[in-house]
């Protein structure tokens, strides 16, 4: 199965984020990035992937692509789009438990 490259982007932030090593130790709050900066990187790096399958794909409508390179594009693209529901979908799952919980 292949990652799209913002799944894989924002793996590799959260790997680098969460393992400091010797040189890069900083003060308390000091270049530390907080939850929702990740996140919101990793929804910009979808929809900047998907934009340029879009962008691919119209300049191949116009002749003027590689049709290897709108494939890639477009795949990538399409895996970005599935990530991106299968996140939502597991959002949405989690916030009917938390619903249902007892009080």
């Amino acid at each position: 199965m292949a990652i799209p490259a913002a799944a894989a982007a924002a793996y590799r932030a959260a790997a680098q984020a969460a393992t400091p090593t010797a040189s890069s130790v900083a003060p308390a709050n000091v270049g530390q990035s907080s939850f929702s900066d990740f996140l919101s990187g990793a929804v910009k790096d979808s929809i900047n992937t998907i934009r340029s399958g879009e962008h691919a794909a119209q300049a191949q409508v116009t002749g003027g692509a590689n049709i290897v390179d709108v494939v890639n594009s477009v795949n990538a693209a399409e895996l970005t789009l599935d990530t991106v529901v299968a996140v939502r979908d597991k959002v949405v799952s989690a916030y009917q438990s938390i619903l249902n919980m007892p009080i």
